[in-house]
């Protein structure tokens, strides 16, 4: 079936994206596989290139898009090259939204020139060691000096992807305490420089997948902020990370969808090569019905990820759809990335094929963004159940 999620003005951008992964990130990509990160040359490439000014307004040096579907490429060619741009996907997907949705004009003006350049790369950090997906449970607080002229801020975040290169966090804290009617109550959001003294990173961690984004713990130790660098209203941050969240879903979702189609791809490319009892792989009956029933699902999905796309760009996709599509995306890509891995035989097990790190790299969608789990019960209750 056709698909018309794309324009020419996409399919041009595709173009420029193969061309500029194949040039500067295929040669390199073991190397930064075995470093554990990419390097932090690379994000000015990708700024050069104007990866990160997409949806940025034209007046802050962006090129005024609003619309997700030139992410939504970069997400299927990253998967066809079987590689990853670094942390840069935080970047873009989860720390714009809240810059453009709660920054000042003051604020947009020092923060997203630097942000589009790749000069000052940023991250968000949420989760703690004892929270997890129970946000409201955030412990790090940000007191209001006596002079009212910055926060201190003191706690510490882990998982946070995108942590060991980040000039500048988003970071949520407590600036009150939760109440006995709503334990989500007294969260802001700030902007953080890393720079800043009491700032620290500590391990960088050791991942299952995803191996060339840096993914940190971080320390505050009563570290100043500005006033002036409060991210909208104070003790209003849950409504804010709710507000967002449909869009990280969605690219979970997306990147999932693009990720199992790489998958068959990968697989149809080694049975056709692979050659056992004097045969190619492909050959093999068994071959050929699991490769189809992988496409199949691979369809199912592509469909669910363009609508999801659509819906997103038009203001319309709704915390529930937004689980849905995550949910089903995620858990199609889990089959058929196993399925075509164990057509790879012992081979899909090393990391030197595509497929071995595909598989686990994908392992993490069904957690963050909120788990499988989390998604059925936000579905369950938009059921009214």
């Amino acid at each position: 079936m056709r698909r018309t999620v794309f324009n020419e003005d996409h399919e041009a951008f595709r173009e420029t994206i193969r061309a500029f992964i194949e040039a500067e990130v295929v040669p390199v990509y073991d190397e930064w596989f075995a470093a554990g990160q990419a390097p932090r040359d690379f994000y000015y490439k990708l700024g050069d290139l104007g990866i990160f000014g997409i949806n940025v307004p034209e007046e802050f040096g962006g090129a005024g898009m609003d619309s997700h579907k030139f992410e939504a490429v970069l997400y299927e060619e990253t998967a066809r090259a079987g590689v990853q741009f670094g942390g840069s996907g935080v970047h873009v997907l989860l720390a714009l939204p809240y810059i453009r949705m709660l920054a000042t004009d003051e604020q947009k003006k020092r923060f997203l020139p630097k942000f589009v350049s790749g000069e000052e790369m940023w991250a968000i950090a949420m989760t703690e060691p004892g929270t997890g997906s129970d946000l409201a449970g955030m412990k790090s607080t940000a007191k209001l000096s006596e002079d009212g002229s910055h926060y201190v801020l003191n706690g510490a975040k882990t998982f946070i992807t995108g942590g060991v290169h980040a000039d500048k966090v988003i970071v949520c804290a407590r600036t009150a305490a939760p109440t006995a009617e709503d334990r989500r109550h007294g969260i802001s959001l700030f902007a953080v420089d890393t720079k800043s003294e009491g700032y620290s990173v500590g391990r960088k961690l050791d991942k299952l997948g995803l191996r060339t984004s840096d993914t940190a713990e971080l320390a505050f130790v009563d570290v100043k902020v500005p006033v002036e660098d409060l991210l909208g209203e104070e003790n209003k941050g849950f409504s804010y990370l709710g507000h967002n969240l449909a869009s990280e879903r969605w690219g979970i979702a997306f990147g999932a969808y693009a990720q199992a189609a790489a998958a068959v791809r990968f697989a149809k490319q080694y049975v056709q090569e692979r050659t056992v009892f004097g045969k190619p792989v492909a050959h093999f009956q068994n071959t050929k019905f699991e490769l189809a029933a992988c496409q199949a699902e691979v369809d199912a999905a592509e469909a669910v990820a363009d609508r999801a796309t659509e819906a997103l760009d038009a203001g319309e996709l709704t915390p529930a759809e937004a689980a849905s599509a995550k949910l089903f995306c995620t858990e199609v890509a889990h089959r058929v990335i196993d399925r075509c891995l164990q057509l790879h035989g012992g081979y899909g097990y090393m990391n030197e094929y595509p497929i071995a790190r595909l598989y686990a790299d994908n392992r993490v969608n069904r957690i963050y963004g909120g788990t499988s789990e989390v998604m059925k019960m936000i579905i369950a209750k938009n059921m009214g159940l």
